[in-house]
């Protein structure tokens, strides 16, 4: 059987979204004149956003300002973490800890970021740190405890599981986490105990029914080990490696059909998925569907060249199909590598033989006789080769990991399917305690194209075939009102540092600009592209605010308030998340009084410019975004009215039409949009047949 490769680690960090409250930047260089407060504010509410690249220069910004502090050092770690700069998160936390080791969030935070680095022992040095200041804190007990799994700490393990499953009995992460410690230890009865009660608790926990999936396979109790592994790909439907575990299950349970569905769905949504690829062969090659195995095999061996497991077989098919020459060389590639691999002798022999010359035949098959006769007489003087698919010793999601395996068993496994590397073979961690966060969807999203927005940079290349022409938009670049070029772009999110710096150095440009009262309309309109561009959207908004002011007819600035009003919306939406009913009542009636600006903000522009579809578009994603879904596909239609040839408006009301049940409209948009090349277009509609 094929040794596994690592398993894929399946990310399910949620993400932080904090509370926060943005203060206005005045327009007289406040980006210049740095006020700690304030960019330390602005930079948490661009990492509630996500925007990690971008929070950790205003954490810079905040940090050159007053170099003491240390939630500057404490929120820029957590950007780091969310990068997976897991070094950079442990010094920041260590230059926070200097300035104020009383925080005790820092203690988690480095001991998370060390725990993903291996360094569990100082990771457990932090967490001790943080419960000498709160003896019951759940995530301390927990993350703790999970380092003691992986150090092989079992009994110290135990106790800190049961210490943190007194004090919180319906924490289904911990159950989980013991679950695992259990099984590791041989202790299945105790692991099956905790798993079943995690499972009871939460039915979206995926790495209790991995774990529970892969017990009962290796208990042989295949009916339930898919049922399990069924659990987890309706949390996961998009994760290529469950199918090809399920299709182990399966086959075992004698179902080819199902077994050969999972294996070519794996491969639709992984081409690449050698697991998948092999383990289709070897079905092909069991019905005698030798050619299309052959092609599997050579797939295989395209994108591995090292898998000897699929050359083998490659040659024991191309001598069934009578090509004995390829035959040939494939085992002679074997025998070069590893010549005391008995079983390729006697496969040479074969097809010898069949080629009608006996006398090499009977050559290669006293070859292989000879190596197992040394090997019987004196294992240990001739040992005999195994050829492996990939260097290093993996543990099997479904087997056994033995070494003390006869070699008649390791040969007899030579042939059977593979499976992928369990997902449960880790604790997934997921730093979120204390930082209120958005628990990310565990299936994948529909998401509409993104809104058009005014930007210094243009949208990624992409098989747009239309560019985004705007006449006011275009005449102002024409007549040189600045010395910068405005784009109307989607999906541009600006992540590289030179980038990110050249935007402060002309955001700091402006303000000088506006400090020495020479603002014109022009200069406030660049001024709050940027400000938006770094999502610092209040002080956006009030630079476009004097622009309107100073040109009331300024289509552009009405279009780029609007964006940034409802960007400064669904930030506050996210912050909003974990309040008291109360509190999420007044924002809710707080932003409904925004949303009627931004819409005012677009029907001007359309006054203005009654052509210009992006505004109709913009619309469209706002009723969408509220499930206002009628509404959104009158927006949507009216873009594509003005502009036929627009894939992203097409796109956008196919997924809407297929929000309200309409699949044979949806099916329609898609498909053009994918013409006008929206590429998310042909998987969704791969998924809908």
């Amino acid at each position: 059987m094929k040794k596994l490769k690592e398993p894929k680690k399946i990310k399910r960090m949620s993400l932080p979204l904090l509370l926060v409250a943005v203060s206005l930047l005045s327009s007289s260089g406040v980006l210049a004149q740095v006020n700690a407060e304030q960019v330390l504010n602005i930079g948490r509410n661009v990492l509630s956003m996500e925007d990690y690249m971008l929070s950790i220069q205003y954490f810079n910004q905040a940090i050159k300002a007053k170099p003491y502090l240390s939630d500057p050092y404490f929120f820029r770690a957590l950007a780091k973490l969310y990068l997976e700069d897991y070094k950079g998160a442990e010094e920041d936390c260590t230059m926070a800890l200097e300035r104020n080791k009383f925080k005790t969030e820092t203690y988690k935070l480095r001991g998370f970021a060390r725990q993903n680095m291996g360094k569990d022992s100082l990771a457990i040095e932090d967490y001790d740190a943080g419960l000498n200041y709160n003896p019951q804190d759940k995530y301390f007990l927990y993350y703790k405890a999970v380092a003691q799994t992986e150090m092989k700490k079992r009994d110290e393990a135990e106790a800190t599981f049961a210490q943190l499953l007194r004090i919180y009995p319906q924490f289904e992460d911990g159950y989980a986490a013991r679950g695992r410690l259990r099984a590791i230890e041989g202790d299945t009865v105790g692991a099956l105990a905790d798993l079943d009660k995690a499972v009871a608790i939460s039915k979206n926990l995926i790495n209790a029914f991995l774990m529970r999936s892969q017990i009962k396979a290796q208990q042989k109790q295949w009916e339930s080990a898919l049922a399990d592994m069924d659990a987890a790909i309706r949390l996961q439907p998009q994760e290529a490696d469950l199918y090809v575990n399920r299709a182990y299950l399966r086959y075992n349970l004698d179902d080819y059909f199902g077994a050969m569905s999972d294996y070519n769905y794996t491969l639709e949504l992984e081409p690449y998925n050698s697991a998948a690829l092999f383990n289709r062969a070897l079905l092909r090659y069991e019905v005698k569907d030798l050619n299309r195995a052959a092609e599997d095999f050579a797939k295989v061996l395209k994108y591995d060249p090292d898998n000897f497991h699929a050359r083998y077989n490659l040659g024991l098919v191309n001598m069934e199909r009578g090509h004995h020459k390829e035959a040939l060389a494939d085992f002679d590639r074997i025998t070069e590598k590893y010549p005391r691999f008995y079983p390729v002798y006697y496969a040479k022999a074969e097809v010898y033989r069949d080629m009608g010359d006996m006398r090499t035949a009977m050559q290669n098959a006293y070859v292989g006789d000879d190596l197992v006769k040394r090997y019987v007489s004196n294992p240990e003087k001739n040992p005999l080769d195994r050829p492996a698919i990939a260097a290093g010793k993996t543990r099997s999601a479904y087997g056994s990991d033995n070494e003390d395996e006869s070699e008649v068993e390791v040969m007899d496994r030579f042939n059977q399917l593979v499976t992928v590397g369990s997902v449960s073979d880790q604790t997934q961690l997921t730093y979120n305690e204390k930082i209120k966060g958005r628990v990310q969807d565990r299936n994948i999203r529909v998401e509409p194209e993104a809104a058009y927005m005014l930007s210094l940079q243009d949208s990624p290349l992409s098989l747009r075939s239309t560019s985004n022409y705007f006449r006011e938009l275009d005449d102002f670049n024409n007549r040189g009102y600045i010395t910068d070029k405005i784009y109307l772009s989607t999906g541009v999110e600006t992540s590289d540092e030179a980038e990110l710096r050249n935007l402060f150095s002309r955001a700091d440009f402006y303000e000088g600009v506006v400090a020495d009262g020479k603002a014109r309309a022009a200069d406030m309109l660049a001024l709050g592209v940027i400000r938006g561009m770094l999502k610092n959207y209040a002080a956006a908004i009030e630079a476009l605010d004097v622009a309107i002011e100073k040109d009331p007819v300024f289509t552009m600035a009405y279009m780029a308030r609007a964006y940034a009003r409802y960007a400064s919306i669904r930030a506050g939406r996210n912050s909003a998340e974990g309040e008291d009913a109360a509190a999420a009542a007044l924002m809710q009636r707080q932003m409904q009084h925004e949303l009627a600006a931004v819409m005012a903000d677009y029907d001007q522009t359309l006054k203005l410019n009654p052509r210009l579809g992006y505004a109709w578009f913009n619309k469209g994603n706002i009723y969408y975004d509220s499930g206002d879904y009628t509404s959104a596909l009158q927006c949507y239609s009216e873009a594509i009215r003005l502009d036929p040839m627009s894939g992203p408006a097409y796109f956008n009301r196919g997924i809407t039409y297929l929000q309200i049940g309409n699949k044979r409209q949806a099916f329609s948009d898609l498909s053009k949009a994918g013409e006008l090349g929206v590429l998310p277009s042909y998987n969704l509609l791969k998924r809908m047949k």
